[in-house]
């Protein structure tokens, strides 16, 4: 991971990333060998595990640096278990709150070589998104829905981060019930630069111009059709780097940056209950879309929207395979994406959205 001190170049453009993968290097005559897709996120197939680790202690004292001990094992395809030792704490912000979510998002911690060779192979810290509400069974539908949006996303670009759907079944060591309950994984996000022969860049607020325009332009759309408006490709946190909740990517040490999003419980399409609007933008709730991309990348406009048109039926297709998702949450998913889809499908609703609403 490179750290960069606060550059612009205005002005400066780069191929959209949408056909192939970038290389490390900027040189044409060099052909460079990406990395595959690691085992674990080659295969979209829900994956059963078990993770027995001391949760009461996990959940009550919420650790986010020191690990606690535990075991993480999972079911081959012959029914046998293959068993791996695992450090264990809570992860993230918003969702670790004890007020908000009484089962928070987990920081997954392998060995490296107790997992090679495995369908672990290459996994060192994983992001585990969990459940929040461990005794409303709706909880898990919302969870679904955001995994859906980072799949959405994946159909894009492969500029975005893989997940793979697991099946967990946690075992307290001290004493609680055991409990199975949907979760997913998130790629690391340099993993996702090695695979693109690119580089996970950490830098002060940027601006627009240090952005790859036509990814910048993707992934306003994006975030437009999920209802997303809880992020920004340009400024941290206060008192962070760049960027709230996007990763920088980089092909070469500096701009132009490609913005990796995530995070999308806020998005209307999830419809999580402690979800709000960025009061910044007045709206009446996370359900109302709003387009947050540049008037600069107008011109980009038409061949962004005319990607999702193309894409269209593979999202539809993802909402039918996803067995475990429940017929409201189905229905919901499917008439959120219906009014996307409508609103990109004529030339009165896109001016409408999108050109009077750019910035």
């Amino acid at each position: 991971m490179k750290i960069l001190p606060k550059i612009s170049l205005p002005g400066l453009l780069l191929a959209a990333l949408l056909v192939a993968s970038p290389l490390a290097d900027a040189r044409q005559d060099e052909v460079v060998a990406l990395p595959a897709l690691a085992p674990l996120f080659a295969d979209q197939t829900p994956l059963a595990v078990k993770i027995e680790a001391p949760l009461t202690t996990l959940m009550t004292e919420r650790p986010d640096e020191d690990y606690l001990d535990g075991t993480f094992t999972y079911i081959n395809g012959d029914g046998t278990e293959q068993l791996f030792d695992l450090k264990i704490r809570t992860r993230g912000n918003f969702r670790r709150q004890d007020k908000i979510c009484d089962f928070t998002p987990i920081r997954l911690n392998f060995r490296k070589k107790q997992v090679k060779d495995t369908l672990l192979d290459g996994q060192d810290k994983l992001k585990l998104v969990t459940h929040c509400k461990s005794g409303v069974t709706y909880n898990e539908q919302l969870l679904l829905r955001e995994y859906m949006a980072y799949r959405f996303f994946q159909v894009m670009t492969d500029v975005s981060f893989s997940v793979r759907l697991l099946q967990i079944t946690y075992v307290d060591t001290e004493g609680a019930d055991p409990m199975t309950k949907y979760g997913f994984v998130l790629e690391d996000n340099d993993a996702v630069a090695e695979r693109l022969g690119m580089e996970s860049i950490k830098s002060p607020d940027i601006t627009h111009d240090d952005l790859d325009p036509a990814h910048d332009n993707l992934v306003n759309v994006f975030q437009y059709m999920i209802g997303n408006t809880d992020f920004s490709l340009i400024n941290g946190e206060p008192g962070e780097e760049c960027c709230h909740n996007a990763e920088l990517l980089s092909a070469s040490v500096g701009p132009p940056f490609t913005p990796l999003p995530y995070d999308f419980d806020f998005a209307g399409m999830v419809n999580a209950s402690y979800a709000v609007s960025n009061p910044q933008f007045k709206l009446k709730s996370v359900r109302q879309r709003l387009y947050r991309g540049r008037c600069n990348n107008n011109n980009l406009l038409p061949a962004t929207l005319q990607q999702f048109l193309d894409k269209r039926e593979v999202f539809y297709a993802i909402i039918d395979e996803l067995d475990m998702l429940g017929s409201r949450s189905r229905k919901d998913v499917t008439a959120y994406l219906d009014s996307f889809f409508k609103n990109i499908s004529n030339q009165r609703g896109i001016q409408a959205r999108f050109i009077a609403r750019c910035s």
